[in-house]
């Protein structure tokens, strides 16, 4: 049989080099209802203030959305004491990304991130026919002179996940600060903090307050975590004035929804969900990591709402994951990032959590 397609469009020099984002994955075969660990998702789900928005938005879906998003930006903006202007909103913040790269790259142009950096950054920037450098992590961590080691005169973007996924590192406010300092003026720093909420690490600071003087750094943050609404895709960035008013020349007029702008607004202000967000973290991802390391295998410092499993090798990690599949648990493997040796474990409710140990028990005993 002969493709019918065949000698249709070609995509444009690079496209179909571009190994496609695999999200965790969310069913098992045979099982009706599987624990998913596998996306950093808040166990909790949305606060009640998120859904009852959500619902009350149903009545006006015909219409559509505020392009400004002016209600959420407002609340974003009294909530972490940013200038309201400079506000980019997405389709989650992988759509801030995917704008500043369509804004700031051209082919031969590159971005430089992490070894182990976010796919997100990468992806966009190769569809924008740009290179993607990246600065080697030995101790799963990004590293300041290493990311500056990578960037040469056509470096447009330099991304840093803080803290970082799949790792769970963090970089420190210093840190940071020396990265930016020792960059050229034309290079933008983009500082993702998807995990921010979530970070009781007292040397990590946001990059807020050094952005806000700053003519090239992007500070990125998402609802999809601690706020609980990864279904909604909502994101948002503060940049420089020059750079969000750049991108708005690009971005779809309509690219978030109503019911999200509406959830979105109300998780702001409920801090008794933000609250217990935290503490089901705070209580369990260091049970969870003593736990674990006591079967023998080596977990990661990590910042965020996940730990990542090192085994000793790839077979004994797909070993694990395929026991704990067989368990009713889906984690993450990470081989797409570099780490065929590695799971990512979202730390859950306390079932979940209970679970997760006791299937690793078993599996290390066996």
């Amino acid at each position: 049989m002969t493709d019918a397609t065949a000698g249709g469009p070609t995509p444009k020099p690079g496209i179909l080099d571009i190994a496609p984002y695999v999200g965790g994955k969310s069913a098992i075969a045979g099982v009706a209802e599987p624990m998913k660990l596998s996306s950093n998702e808040n166990m909790l789900g949305a606060g009640e203030k998120a859904r009852a928005a959500y619902e009350a938005a149903i009545r006006n879906i015909h219409i559509y959305p505020d392009g400004r998003a002016t209600k959420l930006r407002a609340a974003v903006a009294e909530t972490h004491g940013l200038e309201p202007e400079r506000l980019i909103f997405g389709n989650g913040s992988d759509e801030v990304f995917a704008l500043l790269n369509q804004t700031y790259l051209q082919p031969g142009d590159n971005i430089v991130t992490g070894q182990y950096g976010f796919l997100a950054y990468r992806i966009s920037a190769k569809a924008c026919e740009a290179e993607v450098k990246l600065a080697p992590e030995p101790n799963y961590k990004a590293e300041v002179d290493a990311l500056l080691a990578q960037v040469d005169g056509r470096t447009r973007i330099v991304y840093v996940s803080n803290p970082s996924n799949p790792t769970g590192s963090w970089n420190s406010g210093e840190e940071i600060r020396r990265l930016h300092a020792a960059l050229p003026a034309h290079v933008l720093l983009v500082v993702d903090e998807a995990y921010a909420e979530y970070v009781t690490e007292p040397d990590w600071e946001t990059s807020f307050g050094l952005a806000r003087d700053a003519a090239n750094i992007v500070v990125t943050r998402t609802f999809s975590k601690i706020h609980g609404l990864g279904g909604l895709r909502i994101g948002f960035g503060y940049a420089p004035l020059a750079v969000a008013e750049a991108v708005d020349r690009i971005r779809l007029p309509f690219n978030v929804s109503v019911p999200g702008l509406e959830a979105a607004t109300a998780a702001l202000s409920d801090e008794a969900h933000q609250t217990a967000s935290r503490e089901l973290i705070a209580a369990w991802k260091p049970r969870m990591t003593q736990a674990i390391r006591g079967f023998g295998f080596e977990v990661l410092p990590s910042a965020g709402n996940f730990v990542l499993v090192i085994f000793k090798g790839p077979e004994e990690a797909t070993a694990a994951n395929d026991y704990l599949n067989l368990k009713g648990i889906i984690v993450r493997p990470v081989g797409g990032y570099g780490l065929p040796q590695a799971l990512r474990i979202t730390i859950g409710t306390e079932d979940q959590n209970r679970a997760v140990i006791d299937a690793l028990s078993e599996f290390a005993a066996g």
